[in-house]
């Protein structure tokens, strides 16, 4: 309370000032109908100013929220049209908002089963050599290691790790993952990584400098990871060249997905990938 008193006695002389100001003031615009009207107008316009500005402000997030509940919307409706188409027409390539599902044979014992099913983007980076993503749903939500990632039918990476209520994504901006790949137009298929440097491009290898290759060739998935289904879109070649002393092309692939606007994505899930893992398992084992 002293410190209260002593500010109050060291300022007194402003704090009279201000208030003999305003009463100043008070009694200007009271007894004057012009300076009444103005003050009016003016402290309306301020008013009006930053209600507006507050609105604008708190729009932005309105929108946003519901920008992403239609997306969560719209994919959630792609995942059930592709899933009726698999069901309905083996053996075709069908396309729902540029989500291509993969040829699926017509003997249905040997057809590869697709879930589709979304996520929302929590966390992501694209500046590191080995880059994830964190998803807001796990285990719980029947969220599986191996699981496939796109993007409007773009891949966009691979489930790595699950907890119960999240999941980690391996981004294909990761320089130690590498996915089967080819040239849709020709079909010859190859590797693809990314060298670590523009986050708007991968490296397609190992296709050999004898196929025709063109920039603006689409570059699409090969369906033999098992995780994915054939024919998904990477992106598109946008530079070539050989190799020094290589029989190997080196191919620049600019990416279809948008990394720095990852919001909802799209989970795939291969119901026989055990089934397949087992078998090449013992492949491998000789047995």
């Amino acid at each position: 309370m002293k410190n209260l008193f002593r500010l109050i006695y060291r300022y007194h002389v402003v704090f009279l000032f201000v208030i003999l100001e305003t009463l100043s003031l008070s009694m200007v615009v009271t007894y004057n109908n012009f300076q009444r009207a103005t003050f009016f107008d003016s402290s309306n316009f301020i008013t009006g100013t930053l209600f507006e500005k507050f609105s604008s402000f708190f729009q932005i997030f309105e929108f946003k929220q519901v920008n992403i509940k239609m997306a969560e919307e719209n994919a959630v409706l792609r995942a059930a049209l592709q899933e009726q188409l698999l069901k309905s027409s083996p053996g075709t390539y069908h396309a729902s908002d540029s989500i291509y599902l993969p040829r699926i044979a017509k003997d249905s014992s040997v057809r590869a089963v697709y879930h589709f099913t979304t996520a929302r983007v929590i966390n992501n980076s694209i500046n590191q050599q080995h880059n994830f993503i964190t998803l807001n749903k796990g285990r719980h939500d029947g969220v599986k290691p191996d699981m496939g990632v796109i993007a409007n039918g773009q891949v966009v990476g691979l489930v790595t790790n699950v907890s119960e209520n999240f999941s980690t994504v391996i981004s294909l901006l990761n320089s130690r993952w590498k996915i089967s790949a080819k040239i849709k137009r020709n079909d010859y298929f190859g590797s693809l990584s990314w060298d670590g440097k523009d986050y708007r491009r991968v490296q397609l290898n190992e296709i050999p400098y004898h196929v025709p290759v063109q920039n603006g060739d689409t570059v699409v998935t090969t369906g033999y990871s098992s995780s994915f289904p054939e024919g998904l879109t990477i992106g598109t070649i946008s530079d070539f060249s050989i190799g020094t002393g290589s029989n190997f092309y080196k191919i620049e692939v600019m990416l279809a997905a948008d990394f720095k606007n990852l919001v909802i994505v799209g989970l795939v899930e291969n119901k026989q990938l055990n089934e397949i893992k087992q078998l090449e398992s013992i492949s491998k084992n000789g047995n």
